[in-house]
């Protein structure tokens, strides 16, 4: 499998074959649809990145958003899906791509079973527990 992130200009092309993966992602929160997932990728805010399979098919996406602390720029993972993404190699990319774009630290929202696998196989450590109410 190849990360490969998508150029702004690109983004329209390439969202037939990315968005029914978070179609899926979607269904877990309710923070934002599968349209608004797109404008903020169409807009500049939001990175896009695709996985490619061997077959050159693409297999699997995520959405990262970056933003900066005193003492840290963040890679936020806003969205993943796909099948067979998570592997070892996989994340070595990923972890190369937002090092290019000064990212010093991964964070993302995670359901349990997203987080024990993070946890397992990257050495990823709970740093927040989110929850929310509406008014």
């Amino acid at each position: 499998m190849k990360l490969e992130p998508v150029s702004i200009e690109w983004v329209n092309n390439v969202w037939p074959k990315v968005e029914p993966f978070f179609v899926e992602a979607a269904k877990h929160g309710d923070d934002y649809t599968v349209d608004q997932l797109k404008v903020f990728v169409t807009q500049g805010y939001w990175l896009l990145i695709t996985i490619v399979g061997e077959e050159q098919d693409v297999c699997g996406a995520m959405l990262v958003n970056f933003f900066n602390r005193p003492n840290a720029r963040i890679a936020f993972v806003m969205a993943i899906g796909g099948r067979n993404i998570s592997t070892q190699d996989s994340f070595e990319q990923f972890k190369a791509i937002v090092a290019s774009r000064g990212a010093t630290e991964i964070e993302g929202a995670a359901r349990e079973s997203v987080a024990r696998l993070w946890r397992q196989n990257f050495g990823f450590v709970e740093k927040h527990r989110i929850v929310g109410v509406k008014l």
